[in-house]
């Protein structure tokens, strides 16, 4: 989630302000104390220009002068506490991640990378400067979204609501054909007997058995001696106690047993029209995780796992023994190091790119991450066909981007409410 491009995109579009239009200063001086930083008069009148510049530019009236200072100031304090807070937690923007942040945004504007830069330079505005200023734009976005996803809880509950709401808009135009099993219960027979057959049936499809010789050998289904085949239908022409397990799932599902007061069923769906296939890469990795603390340094960490890696190479250690042995992640370290079958999205962007571009089998250089110094190992990958979860998958994105915003500004608040920030006053000002 690249939450800082239109950032990035909006701070490209100001640079016609540069620092060609800028007027030259005798002396800077510092305007604001925010923490153990500070806010330079020349960082607040470079960005006055920058708001006016813009706004002449899109035709925007703004206030009087004192209050769109004022606004500014207040802006640039927040962004403020923002990178502090992304050096409190040790973000890092390796040059990597940089340039390719800056060729997104060349592509963004049509551009390759070296007329960004020849733009750059036109309006006045070095590049290293360009650089530094969208480093420290995504460090400050990546603290936040670290820190702000820690206080987003979305409930299964909530996700299945919003799946059924969803569910409901698409399935007025998806078929599905499917294939029916009944077990009936007879008078005076141990439904539990029914129920072991109708597992056991279950249990020899998914290993391969043919549906339809198991439905007209088996089946007590209305369909029975047509291999249980119904043909294709929509949700709303099904039977209701059909269209109640149906939910989005693709071609080739086995589903149930399940009861009703007949008997147990068994229903396979045979192909799927009108449904889009999701398909998504899963990544089975391990890892050992060093923090530094006060007396193991960075440097420290990564001699530490260089030398894990060294023996690992040599063949005096295994990696799940160290990761046992070491790593401070508990949860993955009891399982030698192993973090399963995931999808790389659910990391950290440093740990993405690891597990996305690793070779199956070697190990990672150290690097770093908000968590601490990381090194990883790429186990496997497999293709996965996710169609009965891409709705479910949808409203988690809908429901985290929902309350990631709610969240974000809470926390922005809060930040700013605990900060110690004073504005100091300009000596020439008038009393």
């Amino acid at each position: 989630m690249k939450l800082w491009k239109h950032t990035l995109l909006t701070l490209l579009g100001l640079m016609s302000i540069g620092l060609v239009q800028a007027q030259p200063v005798e002396m800077d001086r510092v305007a604001v104390i925010v923490n153990n930083g500070v806010i330079l008069q020349s960082d607040i009148d470079t960005a006055l220009l920058s708001v006016k510049a813009n706004a002449k530019k899109n035709n925007r009236a703004l206030p009087d002068e004192a209050v769109l200072r004022e606004q500014v100031v207040e802006k640039l304090i927040i962004d403020t506490l923002q990178q502090q807070e992304a050096e409190r937690i040790g973000v890092r923007i390796d040059d990597n991640r940089l340039n390719e942040a800056i060729n997104d945004i060349a592509k963004e504007n049509h551009q390759t990378a070296e007329q960004l830069r020849v733009s750059v330079a036109a309006e006045g505005l070095t590049y290293p400067e360009f650089r530094e200023q969208i480093r420290k734009e995504m460090s400050a976005s990546e603290a936040r979204n670290a820190l702000v996803r820690r206080r987003i809880n979305i409930l299964p509950a909530e996700v299945n609501t919003l799946a059924d709401l969803l569910a409901k808009e698409t399935n007025a135009t998806i078929q599905y054909k499917i294939s029916h099993i009944q077990l009936r219960f007879n008078d005076g027979q141990d439904k539990s007997e029914v129920e072991a057959q109708a597992k056991k049936l279950v249990e020899q499809l998914n290993k391969g058995a043919d549906f339809s010789t198991m439905a007209i050998t088996y089946s007590k289904g209305p369909k029975a001696l047509d291999g249980g085949d119904w043909g294709w239908m929509r949700k709303e022409e099904m039977p209701t106690i059909f269209a109640d397990q149906i939910k989005m799932q693709n071609k080739g599902t086995i589903i149930g047993p399940f009861r009703s007061g007949v008997g147990f069923h068994i229903l396979k769906i045979d192909d799927v029209k009108g449904l889009e296939t999701v398909a998504v890469t899963e990544v089975n990795a391990r890892h050992i995780l060093i923090k530094p603390t006060i007396i193991l340094s960075d440097d420290g960490a990564q001699k530490q796992l260089n030398e894990f890696v060294r023996r690992i190479q040599a063949g005096e250690a295994t990696f799940g023994e160290l990761a046992q042995q070491y790593s401070q992640d508990p949860g993955s370290a009891a399982q030698n190091g192993e973090l399963g079958y995931q999808t790389p999205d659910l990391y950290v962007p440093e740990f993405k790119h690891q597990v996305e571009t690793l070779p199956v089998g070697q190990i990672s250089q150290p690097f770093k991450t908000v968590h601490g110094w990381h090194i990883v190992e790429v186990l496997d990958r497999r293709e996965v066909d996710r169609t009965d979860s891409a709705l479910k998958n949808k409203a988690y994105r809908i429901l985290f981007s929902r309350k990631f915003n709610e969240e974000a500004s809470a926390w922005l608040q809060e930040l700013r409410a605990g900060a110690f920030v004073e504005v100091l006053k300009d000596e020439d000002d008038d009393n």
